[in-house]
């Protein structure tokens, strides 16, 4: 079985057929276990079931005070965050989010700000690390903070490239919040030697050398405070834009009463939970969970105890599982507090596959042999091109959960989640299984002998 193809570890694993309704396969299926990035599964499924495929994300900008003839505002901007996922270069690959406001604001006759840039956040709660972030990962890109005001998938690109005999130092997007101390030399040849890093002071440093027949070169940096790092961004947008701001930026609430100047819109919702299902993008998944947990309690401040909380009723009232099948820390799965049972994502799989969204879940999945996460799996087997799955991966977890159509027709809802040091093997078996449910087909049941009269 299972177990006996991994060197340690705890499986659980259970294989349901939708078109029957009978279970194929069960294997310590209401165990607790972490389940790594298959908890994106629960978390594009509640923010489905809330919001619905169509739905956009609406980021606004407003403000107090009045505008004079002059274009003068006397009072401040205030930049509104709804927890949107999508400011960023892969839903708006021509202009930036922020100059399509900036160029908004001016529409509208702004031409000076008397006042401040204010960030507002308050959708969320403050915090911006979720329960159960390991320290190490906090410098990688999988795990940019949370906030409702975020941009550029809270990543800062820091660009080098020669000019002269210097070197130009920029950052990608613009923003002026982020401020930058180089040292780079620029040498001879084309060649490079640079260290970007930002230090305790929220400088980012950065040194080293750069050919002077270089090309740009690009690093990476997470932004340590998203919200003030966005409405920075609305700032060097609007300056670029020719407005001017007298003021700071900061952070602060949207006060009642304050008029509309630019809004933007996200693509829809069903773009997104595609991207973040397939690319596995935590930062998306952290954003949904908290905005499904703010559209059903719009009085409190999104967050983690409250996306656990709307999570459990969206299980016991409309999945069918317990709703102590699920504890989440957060909704990306990355946390190492997350625990879940594999049958709660056998119902959750059900239930989706029935709903008006089921199609566009379905399709946000990967593809065994095909796309993004599964690409290099299960391929030249009947399971390429027909497995449709979330995978999970950390260095103690390997998890696999979505569909897949039997070679009788059948639609197949399987969950596989191993906790363990031995995941090459554990990953190895559930693409045999992978491949095997792709092969199923149920054996004839035998017709009962004749009965011959005496």
């Amino acid at each position: 079985m299972l177990l006996a193809r991994t060197r340690s570890g705890e499986w659980g694993a259970i294989v349901v057929s939708l078109t029957r309704g009978d279970t194929l396969l069960a294997y310590n299926a209401d165990a607790m276990l972490q389940p790594a990035s298959t908890m994106k599964l629960f978390t594009s499924a509640l923010a489905l079931e809330h919001f619905g495929p169509d739905y956009t994300f609406s980021t606004g900008v407003l403000h107090d005070g009045s505008v004079g003839p002059d274009g003068t505002l006397s009072g401040n901007l205030y930049l509104r965050g709804v927890g949107d996922p999508s400011l960023c270069a892969r839903y708006f690959p021509g202009e930036s989010p922020m100059d399509a406001l900036a160029r908004q604001v001016v529409a509208a006759g702004v031409k000076r700000v008397r006042g401040d840039v204010v960030a507002d956040a308050t959708a969320f709660e403050s915090r911006t690390v979720p329960d159960g972030w390991q320290t190490r990962y906090l410098g990688a890109a999988y795990a940019a903070r949370v906030s409702a005001l975020s941009l550029n998938e809270n990543i800062v690109w820091v660009v080098v490239e020669p000019d002269g005999g210097k070197a130009a130092v920029s950052l990608e997007p613009a923003t002026t919040t982020v401020p930058v101390e180089s040292s780079v030399r620029v040498t001879g040849g084309s060649g490079g030697n640079i260290s970007a890093f930002r230090r305790a002071d929220g400088v980012i440093q950065v040194r080293g050398s750069i050919g002077r027949n270089s090309a740009p070169r690009k690093y990476s940096l997470v932004v340590d405070d998203p919200a003030l790092f966005t409405a920075g961004a609305l700032r060097a947008a609007l300056q670029n834009a020719g407005v001017t701001v007298e003021g700071s930026v900061r952070s602060g609430a949207t006060p009642d009463g304050a008029s509309s100047v630019a809004t933007i819109a996200s693509p829809p919702l069903s773009r997104i939970v595609t991207s973040m299902n397939r690319e596995s993008i935590n930062l998306f998944a952290e954003l949904l969970f908290r905005s499904a947990a703010h559209s059903v309690a719009p009085n409190e401040p999104g967050s983690a105890q409250t996306g656990l909380s709307v999570m459990r009723a969206f299980l016991s009232d409309k999945v069918g599982a317990p709703s102590s099948a699920v504890q989440a820390s957060d909704g990306s799965g990355l946390s190492v507090l997350d625990r879940l049972t594999p049958r709660a994502m056998i119902d959750l799989l059900a239930y989706a596959h029935h709903t008006p969204w089921g199609a566009t879940y379905h399709a946000s999945l990967p593809v065994a042999g095909e796309s993004e996460t599964l690409k290099g799996r299960m391929r030249y087997t009947p399971a390429q091109g027909n497995l449709h799955a979330k995978t999970g991966t950390t260095n103690s977890v390997a998890s696999l959960g979505g569909y897949v159509t039997a070679r009788n027709g059948e639609i197949l809802a399987f969950s596989f989640i191993y906790n363990g040091s031995d995941r090459w093997n554990a990953k190895t078996t559930m693409d045999q299984m992978g491949a095997t449910m792709a092969e199923f087909v149920r054996e004839p049941v035998a017709a009962p002998a004749a009965v011959t009269a005496p």
